[in-house]
């Protein structure tokens, strides 16, 4: 016996695929509850199904570019085309990379700036015809580590520091987030941080891991003086390949590992945050 459960209608009206028959540890099958993740970027936007249980991808992600210039209606679309990949009907989480309170995006360092002051939660619920939650990228991400990831039953302070496009982040004390905290925009060197020590900063201006672990550790003193975390966790897809540059950061008394989720962490933690909101 396997497979998905029939779809079912919340209260709300709305259907969707509530569940999934999966076998546990012990063989038995039991239902797993599913919530669709989106997590946009500024390059890339991702989704899938989640698994709310393990916090794993219930299906293979879908991945599309994101729109240039990635102005809101064209953006809009994008998500509405990778939801619409998995025919899905039921509530979806988004990220956005800046700002979010209220559903309302407040920056957009690496987005389109007609994003600014957008009520972001009506347009793509208006597109999608769904129930949708939206939060930072990077909060996101840090909710599913600490969840599943490399985080999990880590107490005092974790800085998750999500390295692509620009530089995320998400702060928890005791298991507390502390929202939009954009650490990425950071003086240092008298710019934002971002600009010097992201993974897109390593790739255009050619560094070698060496380089670029360097300005890493720049960054990372930085942080650690403002904040003196109990761990770093370092997020993004460049995580896949942490063993090529965090032995080579010196000087950094908190604990610093890789994440865990890697790039499906945005996705994971958006699910999450709209499986709370329902």
């Amino acid at each position: 016996m396997s497979g998905e459960s029939p779809r079912r209608k919340n209260s709300s009206g709305w259907t969707h695929r509530a569940s999934r028959l999966r076998p546990s540890a012990s063989g038995s099958i039991v239902e797993s509850v599913q919530i669709f993740g989106v997590d946009i970027g500024g390059s890339g936007i991702k989704g899938a199904p989640v698994d709310l249980d393990s916090g794993e991808l219930a299906e293979e992600r879908y991945k599309v570019a994101t729109p240039q210039p990635s102005a809101p209606d064209a953006v809009a679309d994008a998500v509405a085309e990778v939801v619409g990949h998995f025919g899905w009907t039921g509530p979806v989480g988004m990220t956005f990379p800046g700002v979010v309170t209220g559903g309302v995006t407040r920056t957009a360092a690496n987005m389109d700036k007609q994003w600014i002051g957008l009520d972001t939660h009506a347009l793509l619920g208006a597109r999608l015809g769904l129930p949708v939650t939206v939060l930072n990228d990077a909060d996101a991400a840090g909710i599913a580590e600490m969840a599943f990831g490399a985080g999990r039953d880590r107490d005092g302070t974790v800085i998750l520091l999500t390295f692509g496009t620009g530089i995320g982040s998400a702060v928890f004390t005791d298991g507390r987030l502390v929202r939009n905290t954009e650490l990425g925009h950071l003086e240092l060197h008298g710019r934002d941080a971002e600009t010097h020590a992201s993974s897109k900063a390593k790739e255009d201006e050619k560094l070698s891991w060496a380089h670029w672990a360097r300005r890493v550790q720049k960054y990372l003193a930085h942080v650690e003086m403002l904040f003196s975390p109990d761990l770093f966790i370092i997020g993004g897809g460049v995580s896949r390949e942490a063993d090529r540059f965090l032995p080579l950061i010196e000087g950094i008394r908190a604990e610093i590992v890789p994440a865990t989720l890697r790039n499906s962490a945005g996705i994971v933690g958006a699910a999450m945050t709209a499986s709370r909101a329902r």
